[in-house]
């Protein structure tokens, strides 16, 4: 197994450690005779197809997945197998993990929570209106917006209004305390449950990741010089929960989710889905379900924006379906508590890194994702765990992670598609990685490499003028890729050093690295070391990082080298296209939603 694979976490960088189970995920009715059965994903030509075939071999159905042509069903390992050797037909295990929170605070970070319980005790009431606002004191200061340079469209009316972004997540609460903070009033439209209720109406986050995101990127909170915590504060929200209150999830969930979204997406004007979520990749991109639902939603004409994933700094940590081409991966940055001293700002540590085994550039871009300050149900099982006991009435906490970092890129994609609502996901994907500002070092070169940072720190005024096109996505087929026709590889590699690199596609020697700026990497990692982000930089070759090349055995882009041989840093994984083995059931996971410390 390749290093960065083997060795992820090896530094302590997360307040929440997995606490992975082998039980299956709970099946929306309980089937007689169970035995030892586990949940499956049966993937058929059509999810009525998929329905007949678990039924024929003694299975029950837990739910229709439609979106992908599946069911979720209860089968045992043994009929799981033998579904598998039918013709057209794929199994996959329901994957699961459950979360829960360890380990102590950093100080710096209990000195901003003392902060912001202090700033509570103080704020000032504003003007009544509907719903009531409340003005929060300048101290911490909502400093997100700032970082991305989103105030400014603030001030011009640019705040998403008419757009509405998708929260799949771990639910939503908005008891009369959060709703004057944030002042959502009709803003959220729809909630729905795909846990234990199976498509009910979300009641409460119990959990806590749901509406901090939510609130980060969408409260219309203020503080007393008038600028909102939130990026979109005029943008409206659905909220789907996959995740219970103890942060356990499984692959059906979320895929029944992906499923509501797309098919309620006229109705809600729904043009964004948030996924602060993820999972080890045990496939390619394009066999994994739960990347084929996000396909479907991107084809769809819905902006999928998904985190990349708190196991950094090691390469290749970026999770499903963040893996996915098509879709805009997030790292995160911190501002190292100084908001105002942009010369100290570096990538956090806990920021998962690409490429991807498909020889893919990610993360596209980084926003910030260090103690962003946002609403949060107290108290919830992240509150508790994370900060102990409070006062009733702190409901504003600073957390970590790309899940965060997801959020604040879901609010820029809904202003900028107030101002251009007509622009697909790729034009949206391409506006964001052009204007975005890399890290530079004082002497004018990346402080990163492509595969850390991307193209960059997000720019919200950038993003909205953009002009550029035809700069994502290139070189793909979204349709093709979805019916199994043909399947696409980036340009990266490894070399023998273990130095990954961009591959030169234009040399006439194989597989020759392209030595611009920022495109090798010896895969270390400069902690603390802060640099600016500038949007000065110029990149030496555009975005040819970016392209996408036909994966195919016998495709060759040279008269001496197989394009499949490029990828033999990817041939010690272990994939798994078909029904695992008992033994391989206790290594599916989904990571649900969980913030991280910075180092």
């Amino acid at each position: 197994m390749n290093n960065g694979i083997s060795n992820r976490l090896a530094a302590a960088v997360t307040a929440c450690i997995l606490s992975l189970t082998a039980t299956a995920a709970p099946a929306a009715s309980t089937p007689p005779n169970r035995g030892s059965r586990a949940q499956f994903i049966v993937e058929a030509d059509s999810t009525a197809a998929a329905a007949r075939l678990v039924r024929s071999v003694g299975g029950h159905v837990s739910r229709p997945l439609p979106i992908i042509n599946a069911v979720a069903a209860d089968l045992s390992v043994r009929q799981a197998q033998r579904l598998n050797h039918r013709p057209a037909v794929h199994v996959f295990a329901d994957r699961r993990v459950t979360t829960s929170a360890t380990g102590a605070l950093a100080a710096d970070l209990q000195a901003v929570v003392a902060t912001i319980q202090n700033a509570e005790t103080t704020k000032a009431t504003g003007v009544t209106n509907s719903p009531p606002t409340v003005y929060l004191p300048i101290v911490p200061g909502p400093s997100t917006p700032m970082l991305v340079q989103a105030q400014s469209l603030h001030a011009a009316h640019t705040t998403g209004a008419g757009v509405t972004i998708a929260m799949l997540d771990t639910g939503f609460t908005a008891p009369s305390l959060l709703f004057g903070y944030d002042r959502w009033g009709s803003r959220v439209l729809a909630t729905v449950d795909f846990t234990a209720t199976q498509g009910g109406t979300v009641v409460t986050d119990a959990y806590g990741h749901g509406t901090h995101i939510t609130s980060t990127a969408g409260s219309a909170a203020l503080d007393s010089s008038g600028n909102y915590y939130g990026i979109a504060p005029g943008a409206n929200f659905v909220i789907v929960r996959a995740f219970n209150a103890t942060g356990a999830g499984s692959y059906s969930n979320v895929i029944s989710g992906l499923g509501w979204i797309v098919a309620n997406q006229a109705k809600y004007k729904i043009r964004i889905v948030n996924l602060s979520l993820g999972a080890t990749p045990q496939s390619y991109y394009w066999d994994d379900p739960l990347n084929q639902a996000v396909m479907k939603a991107w084809a769809a004409g819905i902006v999928v924006v998904v985190a990349a994933g708190n196991d950094g700094p090691a390469a290749q940590t970026i999770d499903v379906p963040g893996n996915v081409p098509y879709v805009i991966t997030v790292g995160a940055m911190t501002d190292n508590h100084t908001p105002y001293n942009p010369t100290d700002d570096h990538l956090a540590s806990f920021s998962s890194a690409g490429p991807t085994y498909e020889g893919f550039v990610k993360p596209e871009i980084v926003a910030p994702g260090g103690h962003v300050v946002a609403t949060m149900p107290n108290p919830s099982t992240l509150s508790t765990e994370i900060f102990g006991t409070l006062a009733a009435d702190d409901t504003l906490f600073p957390l970590s992670g790309t899940s965060m970092a997801a959020a604040v890129t879901s609010g820029v994609v809904a202003l900028i598609l107030q101002q251009q609502p007509a622009l697909t996901p790729d034009e949206v994907k391409c506006k964001l990685m052009a204007s975005a500002a890399p890290a530079v070092t004082s002497a004018g070169t990346l402080a990163y490499s492509v595969f850390q940072q991307g193209a960059g720190l997000i720019n919200a005024v950038g993003a909205v003028n953009s002009t550029a096109t035809n700069c994502a996505n290139q070189g793909l087929n979204i349709s093709a890729d979805l019916a199994g026709t043909t399947h696409f590889g980036g340009p990266a590699n490894q070399d023998a050093s273990g130095n990954f690199y961009i591959m030169d596609m234009t040399s006439s020697v194989p597989f020759a690295a392209d030595l611009s700026d920022g495109y090798t990497w010896s895969a270390g990692f400069p902690y603390n070391q802060g640099y600016t982000f500038s949007d000065a930089y110029t990149w030496a070759k555009a975005y040819t990082w970016a392209k996408a090349y036909t994966w195919a055995k016998t495709y060759t882009w040279s008269a001496t080298a197989v394009w499949s041989d490029a990828y033999t840093w990817a041939k010690s994984e272990t994939w798994s296209a078909s029904a695992p083995s008992a033994s391989a059931l206790a290594a599916q996971s989904l990571a649900a939603p969980f913030p991280a410390q910075e180092q």
